[in-house]
């Protein structure tokens, strides 16, 4: 988990050539905004401290459909991630 100043992500995926994503969890669809909000705050904390920046920002939720925000979060229903 990512913490800095109270900010954190729910989890981070990380891969094993070094890409990760910022991932949080939402499960009301009313909390999507809020969660963005959340991960851009976070993602330009990581830009401040040039640390490397996140390949990909999530929010899952517990919506139907799956989408990439106009901020090129991707927007990913729970149901989706099973097997």
């Amino acid at each position: 988990m990512y913490i800095h100043k109270r900010r954190e992500a729910d989890a981070v995926l990380h891969l094993p050539d070094g890409r990760y994503a910022l991932i949080e969890f939402k499960l009301g669809s009313k909390q999507i905004e809020e969660a963005a909000k959340h991960l851009l705050k976070i993602n330009s904390l990581i830009e401040k401290a040039k640390i490397k920046k996140p390949d990909l920002l999530i929010i899952i939720t517990g919506g139907e459909m799956a989408y990439t925000r106009d901020d090129r979060i991707k927007v990913i229903p729970i149901g989706c991630l099973r097997d």
